[in-house]
């Protein structure tokens, strides 16, 4: 079983930056892949970014989220940064991280919900104008 607490995220003017911070605990060898996904109200939960864990290589991002994401890897504290910029108002709501034990076809990450079977709890972030 493995468990994922986000923190961070919150309140912040259009424009500005935001950190998310998520924190796996438990069996975590299994793991294969970690990712960030947001839903905004009223929309499904769409993918921002994912990265392999054992593979290395750079972290990949949805078409929308390639320009003002960046996830990267704190290994002293274990957790999995989302990283953001300009920061529109349309970008409010509920960021999740999440954690796969497979790849999918193709032998990557998963791009959709369906393939992450872990879920942190989401946290809100505002952003107002």
């Amino acid at each position: 079983q493995v468990h994922l607490v986000e923190f961070g995220g919150g309140s912040v003017q259009a424009g500005g930056s935001l950190k998310l911070s998520c924190v796996a605990s438990g069996v975590m060898h299994d793991l294969q892949c970690m990712a960030w996904f947001r839903q905004l109200p009223g929309k499904e939960r769409e993918l921002v970014g994912r990265v392999a864990l054992k593979r290395g290589g750079r972290p990949e991002f949805s078409d929308s989220s390639q320009t003002r994401f960046t996830i990267s890897r704190n290994n002293a504290k274990g957790s999995l940064d989302l990283n953001s910029n300009s920061h529109e108002p349309e970008d409010s709501g509920m960021y999740f991280c999440a954690a796969a034990v497979v790849y999918t076809g193709g032998a990557r990450c998963g791009a959709s919900q369906e393939d992450y079977v872990y879920w942190g709890q989401g946290r809100e972030v505002t952003v107002y104008s």
